[in-house]
């Protein structure tokens, strides 16, 4: 093994360090590289959470920029003279509040630039914003290289953006197929009352609580179904695992349909593969996605989905293959789908089936770490065995 100081440095800069897709992607991405082909730092430039924690590679340093709302034009400085003193061979930048940080990093002598592109937030719905796009133009001859982890995302950059074909690499988000795996024999019921009927059927969600996951459309959505299909409600129940800004509003929502008793709003949880095992269909109602963390983890879990026709979505989810597609904020059609799979048991096995099939054979995270660690040997002019 080589000399840790031998072995090239990638400075990953993020806005902040928390629970999300991004983040779990990272994480994984740095917990897969062999220690002796790369080196990983963290540059969050607002802050990090216990997140942080689930690093479990040895030597990864995390700093915290402290990054003020608004224009925190100090934040420039700061991330200089961080890099001027990490050195790194790439600083690899993640999503649209990092991207004007490959200034101060060329500044400092970064020989290498890698940006990825992990989907889009509610400011900014379907890459639409022409101040940002212009801000990513402008800024594109200092980046190398840019990773869309999304078909979807690799043709806005290319047409939307306007960026050279030559500077765009897709790369698929991975999972581990290991830790996320299907039940074993029965589902394990989950630690709410009312969830540990025999014939129940348990649809769930995780994730941050935020605009653009929309997370009330699906409370929506089961209300909806409890208004057409009243006969299913004895047997339906509803997770809701994440925290934020909207689960106050679909708690509100859920007790003004008499439904609190049906459903389950734990907040943020760290047991998530253990959750997905309990359910029997995962449900993504996002208005905006790019690869989704959270579909990949319940597909590798075994569980079929039913998630919006939106971003990168139809592109892990095969409609009437692997799951089911609807329109974004749309609740009665959400509602519609949910009583399809009540109503025919059987699909929701062969859909579960097949997504589990999919994800060993397109979405490991092996592939994943590869195609960076890839990119990164050719930006360096290394050669890899």
């Amino acid at each position: 093994m080589s000399a840790p100081s031998s072995v090239p440095l990638v400075v990953h800069v993020i806005d902040q360090l928390g629970i999300g897709g991004l983040e779990v992607v990272l994480v994984n991405l740095i917990n897969n590289t062999p220690t002796d082909r790369y080196r990983h730092a963290i540059i969050c430039l607002r802050g990090a959470t216990d997140f942080k924690n689930r690093i479990t590679v040895p030597g990864v340093s995390i700093h915290t920029l402290g990054r003020r709302p608004g224009k925190d034009f100090s934040v420039f400085r700061r991330m200089w003279s961080v890099l001027r003193k990490l050195r790194p061979a790439i600083v690899h930048s993640h999503n649209l509040p990092t991207i004007d940080m490959c200034v101060p990093a060329k500044l400092a002598g970064v020989r290498r630039l890698v940006h990825s592109e992990h989907g889009w937030d509610i400011s900014e719905e379907r890459g639409s914003s022409r101040k940002y796009n212009m801000m990513r133009k402008v800024l594109s001859p200092l980046v190398d290289r840019y990773v869309p982890v999304s078909k979807d995302i690799e043709t806005w950059l290319r047409t939307g953006v306007g960026l050279p074909a030559s500077k765009v690499l897709h790369i698929y988000n991975g999972v581990d197929t290991d830790f996320f795996h299907p039940a074993e024999g029965n589902l394990i019921p989950l630690p709410a009352p009312g969830f540990d009927l025999a014939n129940r059927v348990v649809f769930g969600t995780v994730g941050r609580m935020q605009t653009v996951k929309d997370q009330v459309n699906l409370a929506k959505a089961f209300v909806e179904l409890s208004r057409l299909r009243p006969d299913l409600m004895e047997r339906a129940r509803l997770a809701m695992i994440g925290d934020g800004d909207l689960k106050a509003e679909c708690e509100s929502v859920i007790a003004a349909a008499g439904l609190t008793d049906k459903t389950w709003l734990p907040g943020a949880r760290n047991d998530v593969a253990e959750l997905l095992r309990g359910l029997n269909v995962y449900v993504l109602p996002s208005i905006s996605e790019g690869i989704s963390i959270s579909i990949l983890e319940a597909m590798s879990c075994g569980l079929p989905v039913a998630a919006t026709r939106v971003g990168g979505n139809p592109e892990l989810v095969l409609e009437g293959e692997t799951g089911l597609l609807m329109p974004s904020r749309d609740p009665v059609a959400l509602a519609e789908a949910l009583a399809t799979y009540m109503d025919q048991p059987e699909l929701m096995q062969k859909h579960g089936a097949a997504g589990r099939q999919r994800i060993e054979q397109s979405f490991s995270v092996t592939s994943m770490v590869n195609g960076y660690l890839g990119q990164y040997d050719q930006l360096l002019g290394r050669q890899h065995p």
